[in-house]
């Protein structure tokens, strides 16, 4: 096993802890890993498997150290991996003008400043993202994210770092050719089995091109997403905030996301996404920046968040 270790300097302020939970949501998540101190994540390129380690490090925790396992040397990988890290963590969003914004804004103030130096995180490809809205559809997280280990843990690359065993996100050509049986086993119900499939095929035959979605605007890029079987609104919204780094939407059709807006905003009924989307017009256009503050003060409130430390850098 060797190692390859540099440092980045994320634009500030930048908190790791936080980040790594706006991206793992759950603390049973494999795929995206956080033990206190390290965010670990199995990536893959060309056929090969490396574990990626992030710490942060340096004065007021200025420096983020990357260090990356692998078996044997794979020239242009530290590129391509510090450049899916900066991605992934949100390391270069400045937020400047988010928080001038909250700054002005009595009920923004106190939600910004208690998760100041989060980014917004963003999964290592589109393709990660829709799998994730469709796995978590009509379930809790927490369910959806036991789904997603299981894939991950069935058909992802797998690469072991001393008593650790990483698994990475499938790709859609270790999808492709899978029976919707073998799915269904590891709890996908016959639907979700087949959307993931027909997708993964598509891609690699070249019929869908999802990167090619990034360059479409907001509504053309719903569409085409929404064409795809099992691929509805929440689903589709869920995938340009979380796939494709749009971080003004807010997916109106997550109805947990929409009850702690409600709760946030001390509303005494339910939200609908209609209402919800004339409320978040007053915060345009920071609609996923909200939504992803939303889901932070769920975790604090579960507890998962205790026990933190240190300052944004």
């Amino acid at each position: 096993m060797s190692q390859t270790t540099f440092i980045i300097r994320p634009t500030p302020p930048f908190r790791l802890d936080l980040t790594a939970w706006a991206l793992r949501r759950r603390p049973q998540n494999l795929i995206d890993r956080w033990d206190g101190t390290t965010y670990r994540r199995v990536v893959v390129l060309n056929d090969k498997a490396y574990e990626v380690a992030v710490s942060q490090t340096g004065e007021l925790g200025a420096i983020l150290s990357v260090r990356i396992n692998r078996e044997g040397p794979h020239p242009g990988a530290t590129q391509a991996i510090k450049q899916a890290v900066e991605s992934s963590l949100g390391i270069r969003v400045d937020l400047q003008d988010f928080y001038r914004l909250a700054q002005r804004d009595a009920k923004l103030t106190p939600l910004a400043d208690r998760f100041r130096g989060m980014k917004p995180p963003r999964f290592f490809s589109v393709f990660e993202g829709l799998v994730n809205g469709i796995a978590c559809q009509q379930l809790s997280l927490s369910a959806g994210i036991q789904l997603l280990n299981r894939l991950a843990q069935s058909f992802g690359l797998a690469i072991r770092t001393g008593n650790s065993l990483g698994y990475a996100f499938p790709r859609p050509l270790d999808l492709a050719h899978v029976r919707p049986d073998a799915l269904r086993k590891l709890g996908f119900n016959f639907q979700k089995a087949r959307a993931i499939i027909e997708i993964s095929r598509a891609i690699v035959e070249g019929r869908l091109d999802l990167a090619g979605l990034k360059k479409q605007n907001d509504e053309e890029a719903l569409r085409r997403l929404m064409q795809l079987r099992g691929v509805g609104r929440w689903t589709a919204e869920l995938t340009l905030l979380r796939g494709m780094g749009r971080w003004h939407i807010f997916p109106l059709g997550d109805q947990g996301a929409r009850n702690r807006l409600a709760r946030w905003l001390h509303l005494r009924k339910p939200l609908d996404a209609a209402h919800a989307q004339r409320l978040l017009m007053r915060w345009e256009p920071y609609g996923g920046l909200i939504y992803f503050h939303m889901l932070m003060t769920g975790l604090d409130e579960a507890g998962y968040l205790k026990g933190r430390s240190g300052k944004p850098c």
